[in-house]
């Protein structure tokens, strides 16, 4: 069987580190990169066998890809505080490792996604999908602030079970995580967007919320599709607003 170091980034996730932990409990080596967590979640850790690493977070691209250098093993499998391998994926996972040969170097992995409690089935999280599963010579994730995906200089495959994920601890840290995407969004927009018009916090928003909403048939979803929706919008006109105070230097 080819050998798996599991990596879970963490920041402040005493509620979710020992459900994740236990999920990744098949794999030869368990990585935690943690970015000074003050809540206890590394004292949880500890109770298990893993490996604890600290370093300053700057965006997610980067300290993924410092913690994929210090694995030990060939085969890399990225499971975020929020996420849980499911038992049928870890079967399938084992399954896939046990091969003499693999066909591929790198697996998507579809998400099965839940919001305030709720599954979401569509809201446009209906094909969610992430790439989790790689050979560590041939993956590295490409360095953006968001938005950031493995770039496998080979072939890409997909399996057929999902990870079980939820966003969502309270609608106050949402909203806060939100905030904190919509920053390093405006940093990026800087360099691509031209003067700052009623069409970017207006129309996009709109277009956001309509998109999700109707198109992405956020509807069947009821309230919780109605919620996502609404923030979608909001996201997108927070993202220009803090576009706005960084060209002004506000804060």
């Amino acid at each position: 069987m080819y050998k798996l170091t599991a990596i879970i980034p963490t920041k402040n996730e005493i509620d979710n580190i020992e459900s994740t932990i236990k999920s990744v409990d098949f794999a030869n080596e368990i990585i935690i990169i943690d970015s000074f967590s003050t809540d206890g979640t590394l004292e949880k850790a500890k109770e298990f066998d893993v490996k604890i690493l600290q370093r300053e977070f700057d965006y997610h691209a980067a300290q993924k890809n410092w913690a994929i250098k210090k694995a030990k093993y060939p085969w890399i499998l990225i499971v975020d505080a929020d996420e849980r391998v499911t038992t049928e994926l870890k079967q399938e996972i084992i399954s896939i490792l046990s091969k003499k040969e693999i066909k591929y170097d790198a697996f998507w992995i579809g998400r099965i996604n839940h919001f305030m409690g709720k599954r979401v089935r569509y809201s446009g999280w209906r094909n969610d999908a992430v790439i989790r599963l790689f050979k560590k010579e041939l993956c590295e994730y490409e360095d953006l602030y968001v938005h950031e995906e493995i770039i496998c200089n080979g072939i890409v495959g997909r399996l057929k079970h999902k990870l079980w994920h939820n966003t969502y601890k309270s609608f106050d840290d949402y909203v806060a995580k939100l905030n904190r995407y919509a920053t390093q969004q405006a940093k990026i927009y800087n360099n691509k967007t031209g003067k700052i018009t009623a069409y970017h916090m207006i129309i996009k928003p709109f277009w956001g919320f309509f998109k999700h909403y109707f198109i992405q048939s956020g509807f069947r979803d009821g309230f919780i599709g109605l919620t996502i929706g609404f923030i979608q919008a909001y996201v997108i006109f927070i993202r220009y607003v803090k576009l706005w105070l960084l060209r002004n230097n506000s804060n």
